[in-house]
């Protein structure tokens, strides 16, 4: 008998059939919009340097909106947000702060702490938590600290500046609950942590995006629409949108309505007349500078805020609460306060409803605190959805009324991409730190959504394949930064990944969203072919592929040998694609013959990259060492010469993705396919050899294709397995802690490339310096590797059993070393114990303080020791596979 269905399963099954909009309004806003690429319109690129912190404040946004703990609607029309004031700050905090690329010794970071509490997938219940100090905001010093120290020093954060001393801070709790898809309940509560009263100023903000100030009239967006208040309604502020319709903005508390336009103080910025009287900064120096004369006593305007002012005793909570409505109800008649009259009630059901959600997900045998972990983890994945506009025809030509861009910015950042023109809601990688389109990323990022929202998940890999999106050659788009760089091509793994989540939940899988993406999928194999195959011998270069600064040389500019390099994890990524691509062919085919004969195509180019690894163009050149027994990339110099690079890192690894088998159940579906299968597999016998078979009696024959299978697996896993090299006691690390005492020199043109064990943050500025791949743990390579093991199990079974950790005489499955590593990530959250969770590493206040130990931050890397967190500090996007993880072990254990 099946499950009774929750009522959140219900609601999001209407948001999936179109019946009702559950996910018209969500967690949309961006938490950074200045110091992005496209506010960007410097002549060379400077982002950061172009749209800096200070000027956010009086500056209107082009592309998109930022704020604090806020919504908006799908179309970021209507924004919502919290700001806040402690009177010893000389701004609102209005938003988020953090120090720029250049300012942070390790790049850019987020100078706050907020978590992600919960949130359910249509967003019909949310809470995020926000630290707010009560003393003045430490900006001056946190940028001149962090100017002072070197690479090779850690970061000082914001609890190093002492304001958190006698927990002088205010708990800010933004919840939010829907009635209806356009009837939204908030409530935000601010306890005082501290010892003494202290004032606060709570100012819930509303307002629309400038879609007016730049000339274009496509779409409506030169329509202004406004808000405003009456006396009528004390505590209502009306907002009118041409496209949007009209909402309310109610408040249950007695407080002042302040107004003013969402344009930029030229003024103030530049020098030059405003366009109007009043400037996105209006309330902001009304508030903390008495201007009064800076807001429209006229109560209208594009801006407004209710003020509501505080003194907060010690250990006491504030609590303010809205209702932001797209209802016509007249709420004059019962003196503004129907609104809240069910309030409590609905905010409750909410909750209820959401907790019996992850109820019903969440395996049983899951202890208290994995519970916790992952019901945050995916709180994060669903707070870091945002509405991402970037037009790049237009912002590079530049809007009819402004001054026209350099004409350098025409042959600088994504020239190339005219036609990439979106305006969706897309899942970041961090909303803060990366608040911009990463496509590898989003790959990861639909595994634990699937889970979710397969819905949600199918529509984020069909947007990057589609034509506003892909190249017209095939290419995926990379990143904001540089579209044209090359990441893993891991969309098809990604494809399949979440089609086979959803046929576990549903019974059946999407075969139409299967087919849709296979058609994208192979323009861009046919581009990585064409594009990426220097010399046309099955190896593929690729450049940096998202490893930064893995290698000797910045991967992604020419080498300073000259010449290029013969990359294994290149070559291993486009096995991996083979496979994949194999995979979903051979599913589509049980359906669609016409698909037995690409599945050939992709079954024999397969093994020819697998041949190439063992022996380049046939002129003797391995990725292999056999020696070393591990593989290195080759560098290819002008001259002729080849030298391999041997650094024992993840690049070596990456072999280890390239698996799949196929049943002889499934061989006998697709008798076309077989058959040329096996005549290939007999008239080629070099390449046959690279084909394992696994008969087991009554069930016919098993075939494994792998770039690596039984003596060099094991040659690997020994490696991997080792605790002097790659594993930690929380993963798998990018390089091995044998560069610790072995650093790799490589001298070229009189100039030393040195490449060490660096287990947190790197040392130089490749990449910015804010990543680094030379000894921490990263979970997206993890994750496959958890699953290439799982996928090799499958093949080899309990019979096959490898020592882990290596040399310690206990001697575990495939799939048991999968949990093993598994069980390790999972260990950089979960309390051990002693109570303390890795992720916070040596911070004592953050372990065992009760307000703080159980918020958990999901950072982008961790240390390659000890586990801590480094990087940006709410990357949910990859890293929330912890979440698949901890699903994963908790049914293992059912």
């Amino acid at each position: 008998m099946a499950a009774q269905e929750t009522t959140e399963q219900q609601r999001l099954a209407q948001a999936d059939s179109g019946a009702a909009s559950w996910k018209r309004w969500g967690p949309y806003l961006s938490e950074r919009a200045w110091g992005t690429v496209r506010e960007d319109y410097s002549p060379v690129g400077t982002a950061w340097g172009y749209f800096p912190h200070e000027h956010a404040r009086s500056r209107a946004y082009r592309w998109n909106e930022d704020g604090l703990a806020g919504i908006c609607d799908n179309h970021q029309f209507l924004c919502f947000a919290v700001a806040l004031w402690n009177e010893q700050d000389p701004i609102l905090k209005e938003r988020l702060f953090g120090l720029t690329g250049e300012e942070g010794n390790h790049g850019e970071d987020v100078k706050e702490y907020y978590f992600y509490l919960d949130s359910t997938p249509t967003h019909s219940f949310m809470r995020l938590l926000y630290k707010y100090p009560q003393a003045a905001f430490p900006y001056a010093d946190l940028i001149e600290a962090n100017r002072q120290r070197g690479r090779t020093d850690r970061e000082y954060e914001l609890v190093d500046t002492g304001i958190f001393a006698e927990n002088r801070y205010f708990d800010v709790v933004v919840e939010y609950a829907k009635v209806t898809p356009t009837d939204i309940l908030i409530r935000i509560s601010a306890t005082n942590r501290g010892p003494d009263p202290a004032p606060l100023h709570l100012i819930p903000t509303l307002w629309f995006r400038n879609t007016w100030s730049w000339g274009e009239h496509h779409d409506g967006v030169a329509m202004r629409p406004s808000l405003s208040h009456t006396t009528i309604i004390p505590n209502q502020i009306t907002a009118q949108h041409p496209h949007l319709g009209t909402y309310s903005l109610s408040c249950d508390t007695p407080s002042e309505a302040l107004f003013t336009e969402n344009n930029t103080n030229n003024l103030r910025l530049y020098g030059t007349a405003n366009p109007g009287t009043y400037a996105k900064d209006g309330i902001n120096d009304a508030i903390v500078a008495g201007r009064r004369d800076r807001v429209n006593p006229a109560g209208v305007g594009t801006k407004a805020v209710f003020h509501d002012t505080r003194t907060i005793a010690a250990g006491e909570t504030a609590i303010l609460r809205l209702r932001l409505s797209a209802s016509e109800t007249d709420q004059a008649a019962e003196g503004g306060q129907a609104p809240f009259s069910d309030f409590d009630r609905l905010f409750t059901e909410r909750q209820q409803e959401a907790d019996a959600y992850y109820a019903a997900l969440q395996p049983t045998t899951l202890s208290a605190d994995e519970r916790l972990v992952q019901r945050q983890a995916y709180a994060g994945m669903l707070w870091s959805k945002q509405f991402y506009y970037y037009d790049v025809a237009e912002w590079l030509r530049g809007d009819p009324a402004q001054p026209p861009p350099p004409a350098e910015r025409r042959n600088g950042r994504n020239r190339e991409w005219e036609h990439f023109n979106t305006a969706d809601i897309i899942s970041m990688p961090d909303k803060w730190e990366y608040p911009w389109f990463a496509a590898w990323d989003l790959a990861f990022h639909c595994i634990p959504l699937a889970i979710l929202d397969s819905e949600f998940a199918k529509r984020q890999l069909m947007l990057l394949g589609r034509e506003w999106l892909q190249h017209p050659n095939g290419q995926i788009p990379a990143y904001e930064w540089n579209f044209s760089d090359v990441n893993p091509p891991v969309l098809a793994w990604a494809v399949w990944r979440v089609y086979k989540i959803e046929q576990k939940q549903r019974g059946h899988g999407d075969l139409l969203f299967l087919e849709r993406m296979f058609h994208k999928l192979m323009l861009n194999f046919t581009w990585w072919v064409n594009r990426k195959d220097a010399e046309g011998n099955n190896i593929f270069q690729g450049g940096f592929l998202g490893l930064d600064n893995i290698g000797v040389f910045d991967r992604s500019q020419p080498l300073p040998t000259g010449g290029h390099l013969e990359q294994s994890d290149g070559t291993s990524w486009m096995g991996m694609f083979c496979l994949n691509m194999l995979t979903i062919a051979l599913e589509l085919a049980t359906e669609r013959k016409a698909y037995e004969d690409i599945s050939t195509k992709f079954f024999e180019h397969f093994l020819y990259i697998a041949d190439a690894m063992n022996n380049i163009a046939g002129l003797g050149i391995e990725l292999w060492d056999e020696q070393d027994t591990f593989f290195y990339d080759v560098l290819h110099t002008s001259d002729g010469s080849n030298l391999p690079l041997k650094i024992r890192s993840m690049v070596g690894l990456t072999p280890l993705f390239a698996v799949t088998t196929i049943e002889p159940t499934l061989l006998e579906q697709v008798p076309s396919f077989k058959a040329r299968l096996e005549w290939f597999l007999e008239h080629r016998p070099a390449l046959a050899q690279l084909v394992s078979r696994w008969h087991e009696p009554g069930k016919g024959e098993r075939r494994l294709l792998a770039l690596c299978r039984g003596h060099r697996m094991k040659c690997l896993l020994r490696r991997m397995l080792d605790e002097t090299e790659f594993l930690s006691d929380y993963g798998i690390r990018a390089l091995s802690r044998f560069h610790d005492d072995h650093p790799y020199d490589a001298q070229v043109n009189g100039t030393n490339y040195r490449v060490a064990y660096l287990p947190a943050e790197s040392d130089s500025g490749l990449f910015g310096g804010n990543s680094n791949w030379r000894g921490p743990i990263w979970f997206p390579v993890n994750y496959l590797l958890i699953e290439s093991l799982q996928q090799f199990h499958h093949y080899y079974g309990d019979d096959f059993r490898v020592e882990c950790p290596t040399n310690s005489g206990n001697y575990l499955t495939l799939s048991e070393i999968a949990d093993e590593i598994s069980r390790r990530l999972m260990r950089i959250f979960l309390r051990d114990s002693d109570g303390r969770r890795a992720v916070f590493g040596g911070q004592e206040y953050f372990q065992h303080d009760p307000n703080w130990r159980d918020n958990v931050p999901f950072y982008e890397y961790f240390h390659g020791d000890n586990g801590a967190g480094l990087g940006a500090s709410h990357q949910t996007g990859w890293t929330g596979l912890v979440a698949k993880l901890i699903q994963q072990q908790g049914e293992h254990r059912t």
